[in-house]
């Protein structure tokens, strides 16, 4: 057990350094991410130290289970590409610029709107997506403006990360710990919905509590003549289709008796090979298809399965059967402990990492726990840049943009508003269950 915890813990160690100080590094032309090649050694080293067998891997990653990561991953991938595609069509950046340039009456107008949009496109897409298809606009916009982009900045990754507890498949995170406790889409739905919404409201007036100053200020820059972007109306409306009949075939999964995964696979199956035909047919070319393709975060595959086998084989040595009898004794167990455990390990292991250990850790023994788990999971990701994918995404957006946003800012801001903001989820949970 000894080694298996060191090797654990030097990894866990190691890519929280990452994040902080090179999270990505370049090969060739591309950036790749290091957290997940750090990840992956020490999974690597777990099975060279004979700390786990390739059998055990393979029987884990293969295993007929709701937490087999393969599925998971399918699952989440899936209705990833489905947002993908539904960007590619122009939705997104119709929506955004529609936004920004529409939007009169001076920036706590705009914040306002901008803030709704985000919440609502988070819940039915991803937290991920909506963040990297917003941050650009934002950045572009208050350079032409002439304001700050700070409180419009947080508003989205504020949202983005708060409203995506609202359904299963808003964030990875959801999806494993739903998952390992047998928790369906609708029953995930009926339970998480008031939580979301109490963080929902928390959140956005600790915003404008935080950011009043700037948000009194006027739009001194008007955008109302600019053409608004490209949008493809016949892809996109399929692709809006596919999204709102997978959300409804989800929603009744467990009555139809399919797995989650499958019903997401099958619709991104069937929009690719709508959007393939389509380009085919319109532009006599595959190229628009394989550019979304690329979109999808790849480096999820290899940190998910990495971090399993890491946590597979602390299970196997014994170590998480005793962290669980250390956690789950007496009065710990419940929503509102789990939620503030589970943020902070966000912060010291990462959002997917710590989700995979506490899934081992409460799996189905508390209810509470696992939906306490999830709020942590998605509220840890703004309390510091560590504490999801999601944040070392939106970070990098901003350098490219040439906007500091030092490791203190991020926190000084996090903090304020993730307290409260935690604080209404999870005692919001407590009294739904």
């Amino acid at each position: 057990m000894t080694l298996t915890v060191i090797i654990a813990i030097a990894t866990a160690f190691c890519m929280v350094l990452s994040v902080l100080i090179k999270p990505y590094i370049k090969i060739g032309t591309k950036n790749v991410g290091l957290y997940w090649i750090v990840c992956l050694i020490g999974a690597i080293l777990m099975i060279l130290t004979n700390c786990i067998s390739l059998t055990a891997v393979f029987d884990g990653i293969t295993a007929n289970t709701s937490v087999n990561p393969l599925k998971i991953l399918t699952l989440f991938l899936s209705m990833t590409l489905l947002s993908v595609y539904l960007g590619d069509a122009g939705f997104f950046d119709y929506v955004a610029n529609t936004v920004f340039v529409k939007s009169k009456g001076g920036q706590l107008k705009l914040f306002i709107i901008l803030y709704a949009v985000v919440s609502v496109l988070t819940i039915f897409t991803s937290n991920d997506v909506i963040i990297l298809t917003f941050t650009p606009p934002i950045c572009i916009f208050a350079k032409k403006a002439k304001i700050s982009p700070l409180p419009f900045l947080f508003g989205e990754f504020i949202a983005a990360n708060t409203w995506s507890m609202a359904l299963i498949v808003g964030n990875p995170t959801n999806v494993y710990l739903a998952q390992s406790a047998g928790i369906t889409f609708s029953e995930y739905f009926s339970v998480m919905a008031l939580p979301a919404l109490a963080g929902g409201i928390t959140s956005l007036a600790v915003l404008l509590l935080v950011f009043r100053k700037q948000l009194a200020l006027p739009i001194s820059v008007g955008e109302e003549n600019q053409a608004p972007p490209h949008l493809s109306k016949v892809p996109m409306l399929v692709a809006i289709t596919h999204l709102a009949v997978g959300i409804i075939l989800l929603s009744i999964s467990d009555i139809l008796g399919v797995e989650m995964f499958l019903i997401c696979l099958t619709l991104a199956l069937s929009l690719t090979v709508f959007d393939l035909v389509y380009d085919l047919i319109t532009m006599h070319t595959a190229k628009p298809v394989l550019s979304s393709l690329k979109k999808e975060p790849y480096e999820l595959i290899p940190f998910v399965l990495s971090m399993f086998v890491i946590v597979l084989a602390l299970k196997n040595s014994g170590a998480t059967d005793l962290l669980s009898s250390l956690l789950l004794t007496g009065n710990k167990v419940d929503g509102f402990s789990f939620g503030i455990l589970s943020t902070i390990s966000a912060n010291l292991l990462n959002n997917i990492p710590m989700s995979v250990l506490f899934e081992k850790i409460i799996s189905q023994n508390s209810l509470p726990a696992v939906y306490g788990s999830i709020i942590g999971s998605n509220i840890g990701a703004f309390l510091t840049p560590v504490g999801a994918l999601a944040g070392i995404m939106w970070s990098k957006i901003l350098t490219k943009y040439g906007i500091e946003m030092p490791f203190r800012k991020f926190v000084f801001y996090g903090v304020i508003i993730a307290i409260p903001t935690l604080l209404a989820s999870v005692g919001t949970l407590c009294l739904v269950l």
